[in-house]
């Protein structure tokens, strides 16, 4: 699934007021942490993870790892927070098609 610029936008503002859902502990990204976010995409479609790293290297070989392994599209990453976006089979958020 691709998405536009403008959904990405539309997806931000609906992202803005929720909490993060998965927390990175001190193990980094485990297979136990990759299945309870796949997990919470099946559940939620759009969710943030929080990335307790400052390294921007080490935080973007996280993010590519996190977006390949649950096949998520990468909305935005602000700080040590991600946003990302599955849809699925119930479609829950309802992208306008601009």
């Amino acid at each position: 699934m691709t998405i536009n610029k403008k959904q990405i936008q539309y997806l931000r503002g609906v992202a803005h007021p929720l909490k993060p859902v998965v927390l990175l502990g001190n193990n980094g990204l485990t297979e136990a942490v990759v299945a309870e976010i796949d997990y919470a995409l099946n559940h939620h479609e759009l969710i943030k993870v929080k990335i307790p790293t400052d390294d921007r290297e080490t935080k973007g070989l996280i993010v590519d790892a996190i977006c390949r392994e649950t096949q998520a599209i990468k909305i935005q990453v602000i700080g040590k927070t991600l946003i990302i976006y599955r849809q699925s089979d119930e479609k829950k958020i309802r992208i306008p098609k601009l």
